[in-house]
């Protein structure tokens, strides 16, 4: 169980990024969050993970405040709980194997894992992985050679090399068409439901989001606005609506088409 309390984040330029955020996750869940640009997507999940850190309220999971961890502590932790960027996060001029190889530094000595020495387990691992994601075929390829829906692959199945029990996909399909965005969803599905990963994952349409969600959060301005399941989604009211993404937005085709006038992606 993931248990967030009373989470806020504060920049140092004095943005509000998060306001008073509480909220649960049970093991296995796919919860998807929904919000504007700006609304605190991004850094809810980089204050899961500590790529950045909190200004005040507690992250458990488990029972373990994360958000107190330090050192190894803090490393241990994030072995287990895997990140899928929008923009992939690759190296672009290093094969694809490698860039699989690299969701394994976590777990090897850093001699080891400088001069590229993985265990044959770590490799096997590796091989499985791509294989999961349909890329051994381009094991050897430069990352930067692949088509974004190939490099996002790429970047589930370094996650995946973590053996996770939590993966954090912020916004993971922005970038991509809707075909290609439906084929990533339904790999971190398929994790969610075949491995019993949790998942957390930004999106931001919500045709998407009814499809993959089983629960639902939704931020604006960095405060919980809206909670529901994937059945109170689909009947979201248009005073919901625009609760979460304000009095200009407009809903197109009954949750089929998106939000008008937004755009992926946050700072």
């Amino acid at each position: 169980m993931l248990e967030i309390r009373h989470l806020t984040k504060i920049y140092d330029d004095g943005t509000v990024a998060l306001r008073d955020v509480n909220f649960q996750v049970p093991d296995g869940e796919f919860m998807v969050v929904i919000g504007l640009s700006g609304s605190g997507k991004s850094t809810l999940l980089r204050c899961i993970n500590r790529l950045i850190d909190p200004t005040e309220g507690e992250i458990l999971w488990d029972g373990v405040d994360l958000a107190k961890l330090k050192g190894d502590d803090l490393r241990n932790m994030r072995r287990h709980i895997g990140m899928v960027f929008q923009q992939f996060n690759l190296v672009k001029r290093s094969s694809v194997y490698n860039n699989v190889m690299a969701g394994r530094l976590g777990y090897s000595p850093t001699w080891r894992s400088v001069l590229g020495r993985f265990s044959p387990q770590d490799h096997e691992r590796a091989r499985q992985s791509m294989d999961r994601m349909g890329i051994m075929d381009q094991a050897y390829k430069r990352a930067d050679e692949l088509s974004g829906g190939q490099q996002q692959r790429v970047g589930i199945a370094r996650a995946l090399m973590q053996e996770p029990k939590m993966i954090l996909a912020d916004e993971p399909v922005a970038s991509l068409d809707p075909v290609l965005a439906h084929s990533i969803l339904q790999h971190l599905e398929r994790l969610n439901r075949e491995d019993g990963i949790t998942v957390i994952c930004s999106l931001h349409y919500l045709d998407l989001v009814q499809r993959y969600g089983t629960s639902v959060i939704g931020l604006r301005a960095g405060q919980l606005v809206y909670q529901g399941s994937r059945d109170d989604i689909r009947e979201l009211t248009d005073e919901q609506f625009k609760t979460i993404y304000g009095e200009e937005a407009e809903r197109i085709g009954d949750l089929t088409g998106g939000i008008k006038g937004t755009v992926g992606g946050e700072p």
